[in-house]
């Protein structure tokens, strides 16, 4: 590893010094850096510092077992480090997914998406619904009607 460091700044002005290496696992990052545009800290307007030290914790275990492509196939299992890591609520998961987008972290980008994938699988519209928070806006004849022209996904 690096023994170079890094200062990340979050939203809400807490900073975080972390090795190069670490820090690399960002694209966004590793680009400020190599244009010349990380002297002092890195602010990262777009994460809090909650959820930065989630995404710090990721790249650090990534950054100790690299691999060029992250798995996503569901024949592999998820290391248990990755089920306690995504031990989260739903607030905090969508942050995470924002973060990771921000940050350009692909592998950590595509975990959080599985991760909310895998809490629709199985489930009703209405179940998803209430997971989510997301508000039914259709009326209950609109509603038939995409039943009726979707049979197919409602099987």
């Amino acid at each position: 590893m690096s023994s170079k460091k890094i200062t990340l700044k979050s939203s809400d002005g807490e900073t975080f010094e972390v090795e190069e290496a670490i820090a690399l696992e960002s694209q966004t990052i590793k680009h400020l850096i190599e244009d010349g545009c990380a002297e002092g800290d890195i602010p990262l307007p777009n994460v809090t510092s909650k959820i930065l030290a989630k995404v710090i914790e990721y790249c650090k275990k990534q950054s100790e077992n690299p691999k060029p492509e992250y798995r996503i196939e569901k024949e592999d299992k998820p290391k248990e480090w990755e089920d306690d890591f995504f031990q989260v609520d739903w607030e905090i998961l969508l942050d995470l997914i924002h973060a990771a987008n921000y940050l350009n972290i692909k592998s950590l980008l595509d975990l959080t998406c599985q991760r909310v994938a895998d809490m629709m699988i199985g489930r009703t519209p209405e179940e998803i619904r209430t997971i989510f928070s997301i508000t039914n806006d259709y009326t209950p004849e609109e509603e038939e009607e995409v039943r009726r022209e979707n049979q197919w996904a409602f099987a």
